[in-house]
């Protein structure tokens, strides 16, 4: 498998990352291991997780998916294996979030915990905190690698202004830049990405590591009727793509994949990932079968052509 560097980092990385927000949530513990191994199995190094994961699930309180990938890495010795990114900022309780300096180096402590591991490949800020100097958290970001707690720093839903400013920050102070962002990227959700954030990661020598890369299952055609949508976890997150653009993007879908022997979900996948600027797409499978397809998407090329009619279609 083709391996690609993560922004300027010496990090590198599967073409395809395993989003672990589905570990403690819709996969089980015994189910998230069968994926990880088949994962692993398959030639795949790539694993994003966050501390706040899944709290969002009716009786969890955040950390679940990082403690499951912790009991992973250390089942069968797999730390070697994998590359770990995961993220800290959002809240994790009363006066726990956000990336001031002194928060960020207890997070991280707790995410090493729970990850059973020594240091962490790539520590993302969750999401941009206004409320604290970029100069603070970039200097807590340098603590942590200077102390071998974290390898690299990378950011996770910055505009293009804060992203800049925290990049010339660091230049400025002298401390270690942010190699990757991972931005919200597919066929329908397109245009915070790119422009302005694009033209950033690409002169910076940024990585970029796409999250909702199949939206939310929608762009896979997994929800075509209101009866598919009501049955499923990601219920309010597919709902805002049922509009006519939606049906569109869904539509040329199916016409591409039909002409290739493929699926939508694979074709949506290949779009993705054949754009320059992405380093690898964060998708997400909850049973082997679909963890299959995505392997299957990383075959899947797409003439300039394809890519140009599914990009007029979902313009």
């Amino acid at each position: 498998m083709e391996m690609r560097r993560l922004g300027n980092s010496d990090l590198k990385v599967s073409p395809l990352m395993f989003g672990g927000n589905v570990f403690g949530w819709t996969a089980d513990e015994a189910m998230s291991f069968r994926l990880l191994d088949a994962w692993v199995d398959a030639g795949f190094n790539f694993i994003d997780t966050a501390d706040v994961y899944s709290a969002w699930a009716p009786g969890n309180k955040g950390g679940e998916s990082e403690t499951i990938l912790g009991k992973w890495l250390n089942k069968n010795g797999n730390r070697n294996k994998v590359i770990i990114a995961t993220k800290v900022g959002m809240e994790m309780g009363p006066h726990k979030m956000g990336l001031s300096k002194p928060y960020m180096m207890r997070a991280v402590e707790d995410s090493l915990h729970r990850l059973k591991v020594d240091c962490i490949d790539l520590y993302q800020s969750h999401k941009d905190d206004p409320e604290t100097p970029l100069d603070e958290t970039m200097d807590a970001f340098a603590e942590l690698i200077k102390q071998g707690k974290i390898r690299y720093a990378g950011a996770s839903n910055y505009s293009a202004e804060r992203l800049q400013q925290a990049l010339k920050i660091s230049k400025q102070l002298g401390f270690p830049l942010f190699q990757s962002l991972q931005p919200i990227y597919n066929l329908y959700d397109r245009f915070d990405f790119e422009g302005e954030l694009e033209n950033t990661c690409v002169e910076n020598g940024l990585g970029v590591i796409s999250y909702y890369s199949l939206a939310a299952g929608f762009l896979a055609g997994k929800y075509r009727s209101e009866e598919s949508v009501e049955k499923s976890a990601r219920k309010i997150r597919v709902e805002k793509y049922w509009n006519e653009r939606g049906w569109k993007i869904l539509k040329a879908l199916d016409e591409t994949a039909a002409t290739l022997n493929s699926t939508p979900g694979k074709v949506a996948l290949a779009w993705v990932m054949a754009r320059p600027s992405i380093t690898a797409p964060i998708v997400s499978a909850t049973n082997l079968v679909q963890l299959n397809d995505l392997f299957e998407a990383t075959r899947l090329k797409l003439t300039n052509e394809t890519i140009m009619a599914l990009s007029e279609a979902s313009a």
